[in-house]
């Protein structure tokens, strides 16, 4: 079964509250960990990967916390995941670190590459905007057939 990680997860979910705040309200840790049931130590460390990517940035200070660098119908949730578990390789032949000694003969790598491209074109199409509109599995399935910005 493919299974997401935690910080794939737990970075949507995070992403997600602070586009809450968009355009200029900073969303405080705490507030992120209470809406979203994750710990803020773990949260520390989502965060700062993704102020480092860029997607965000702190604001110091009483009332502080995080805001999007860019609008919220702007980042994928593809982006997210990009930079919190990297590139979608769905078995470990398809891993740029592990590679495959057998990718010229094996029967299934081509398979294995073409769901992987799909899933990063489904992930591309939905943005943090759809996740605020609330958007119905269906809706979801719309917009990954019409496209990255698509009318739903």
């Amino acid at each position: 079964m493919l299974r997401l990680s935690t910080k794939g997860q737990y970075g949507v979910r995070a992403m997600f509250e602070i586009a809450r705040g968009y355009p200029d309200e900073p969303v405080n840790i705490r507030v992120i960990s209470e809406r979203q049931d994750v710990s803020q130590h773990y949260l520390e460390q989502i965060l700062n990967r993704l102020r480092r990517s860029g997607l965000i940035r702190s604001v110091k200070g009483p009332g502080g916390g995080y805001l999007l660098t860019s609008r919220p119908e702007e980042i994928s949730i593809s982006e997210i995941l990009r930079e919190l578990e990297g590139p979608v390789a769905i078995t470990s032949c398809l891993d740029p670190a592990e590679g495959c000694v057998r990718v010229d003969s094996c029967v299934t790598h081509l398979l294995w590459k073409a769901l992987g491209r799909q899933i990063e074109e489904f992930l591309n199409t939905i943005t943090l905007r759809d996740l605020l509109n609330g958007k119905s599995y269906d809706d979801f399935t719309l917009i990954a057939k019409k496209g990255k910005g698509a009318p739903a």
